[in-house]
């Protein structure tokens, strides 16, 4: 079991082989959570995060692309707006 040193600002350093198997990046965000006399280091996933490696995930099943999204999108717009308009013209 590794062992680390609490240094000046209470900063420690998580080893390299527990940071890899992790997958834990330099700006990553842990939460500590505190259990009687133990701390216990949590990777933290950000909803943001979350989502966006769900939707990239998807996007690459379907093979899509940002500009297939985006051209999508605008087409939806402009199906929508006419939608309205003839609406209201009616």
């Amino acid at each position: 079991m590794p062992v680390v040193k609490m240094r000046e600002r209470g900063q420690l350093t998580i080893p390299y082989e527990y940071r890899k198997e992790l997958g834990l990046g330099k700006e990553d965000v842990l939460n500590i959570i505190k259990i009687g006399d133990v701390l216990i280091l949590v990777p933290k996933q950000l909803a943001g995060d979350i989502i966006s490696r769900k939707m990239e995930s998807a996007m690459r099943k379907k093979d899509l692309t940002l500009d297939n999204l985006l051209k999508n999108l605008r087409e939806q717009r402009k199906r929508y707006s006419r939608e309205t308009h003839a609406k209201t013209k009616a």
